[in-house]
């Protein structure tokens, strides 16, 4: 066995007491001192007890991210990173029964912090936003492919959080060759994914483009309420904000209609394209800015069964929450009055920023804006392969209610 890091990470008194609420970040102002260079793993102890071993920042206020927790660390060497990587995979073995595209690893949820690897089908896609994760890079080239079963491994790198950490912003190939045959693929080109879900429905097959895609290539995270959504479907149904259009996709072997509305043009030809591969023919893209839109249908009375709002996020950071949160009452309103009665609405928010007790503020008041009462059927989060940390509130960013109007 390889000697543990000899570089050592003191913590105050009050970096104990938050180390012991199980959280996985520790913040500069509880270290009493700090060995060891950017991207480091080193050992953490308080009075001289070892507590574990961490990944060490020198560039960001989040300065150690626990990799164990142990009197006895072991050395994480590559023996160490493939049994964390095998275990998080062998979590998602049932998903995997019913969708080829899903995330293996979850940051600090699945114990490696700063890392998230997605699956494609025959592409694993990772990201790396620490400097510690960033020097696993050639481990995970060299064995993540045989560990997932994908021939290809990308490294989605273009997150701006990387800037945070002094790391460069950049997509490269790790291992293996493009998938697909030549006319899909190429440089400058989308690789053309073709990956599937099991919906309530029957099997929708969607393409992502692992490389320039949303996120690793597609929105994994709302996987499930995609399929509830499709499960509560009826009438006319409308997904804005569809990007590809996965909720559409779902729902609309359940409707009579389903509308997709998107800005971006590139993303309504995702939906286009599948909805022929999956020989839907009763589903209608429309490019347009959704609050126009959304204000149109209301001004003409045009009326839906079934709505779903998916927006980006709207609140970044804390300062953005007010204008965040007018900007979705506004959309809420305007989908709530264009919604049937006994019609259900899906709404999300991604802003960590704005928690779900403001969330569901925005929509208590934007229900007395369009002069209409909801019953509250359930309350979602992020899909399960994105799991949360009870000790870590900031990895529950997804927020999902289903409402019902009366």
């Amino acid at each position: 066995m390889k000697p543990l890091p000899q570089h050592v990470c003191e913590l105050t008194r009050k970096g104990l007491q938050w180390a012991r609420t199980g959280h996985p970040w520790v913040y500069r102002d509880d270290l009493a001192s700090a060995q060891g260079a950017h991207g480091d793993v080193v050992l953490v102890a308080c009075q001289g007890k070892v507590l574990g071993t961490a990944f060490l920042s020198v560039r960001s206020k989040i300065s150690l991210r626990w990799i164990e927790r142990s009197a006895e660390p072991a050395e994480p060497d590559p023996a160490f990173w493939r049994a964390r990587i095998e275990r998080a995979h062998a979590r998602r073995q049932a998903l995997a029964l019913r969708t080829n595209a899903y995330r293996v690893v979850h940051d600090a949820a699945d114990g490696i912090p700063g890392l998230v690897v997605d699956r494609y089908g025959p592409v694993a896609v990772v990201q790396t936003t620490i400097a510690g994760t960033e020097r696993l890079l050639p481990f995970l080239g060299e064995e993540l492919g045989g560990l997932v079963g994908a021939g290809a491994v990308i490294a989605r790198n273009d997150l701006l959080v990387r800037e945070k950490e002094g790391l460069e912003r950049e997509v490269r190939v790790l291992s293996g060759a493009e998938p697909g045959p030549a006319a899909e693929a190429g440089r400058g080109k989308p690789w053309r994914v073709w990956v599937h879900e099991d919906g309530p429905g029957g099997r929708v097959l969607f393409h992502v483009d692992p490389r320039s895609g949303q996120k690793t290539g597609a929105y994994l995270d709302q996987r499930e309420n995609r399929w509830r959504a499709a499960e509560l479907a009826r009438g006319r149904f409308l997904d804005a904000f569809s990007h590809g259009g996965l909720f559409a996709l779902h729902a609309a072997k359940r409707c009579s209609e389903a509308v997709a509305i998107d800005s971006s043009e590139a993303a309504l030809e995702l939906c286009e394209e599948a909805a022929a591969r999956n020989g839907i023919g009763n589903l209608r893209c429309e490019r347009a800015n959704v609050f126009d839109r959304l204000k149109e249908a209301c001004e003409k009375g045009e009326r839906f069964d079934t709505v779903v709002l998916d927006p980006p996020a709207f609140a970044k950071s804390r300062a953005e929450v007010p204008a965040a949160a007018r900007g979705y009452r506004e959309l809420n309103r305007r989908a709530m009055e264009i919604l049937s009665p006994g019609g259900v609405l899906v709404t999300c928010s991604c802003s960590y920023n704005l928690g779900e007790p403001q969330f569901l503020d925005v929509l208590r008041t934007a229900a007395a804006d369009a002069r209409s009462s909801f019953t509250v059927l359930e309350r979602r989060g992020q899909a399960s392969d994105h799991p949360v940390l009870l000790s870590h509130p900031e990895s529950a960013y997804l927020k999902c209610v289903v409402l019902r109007k009366e």
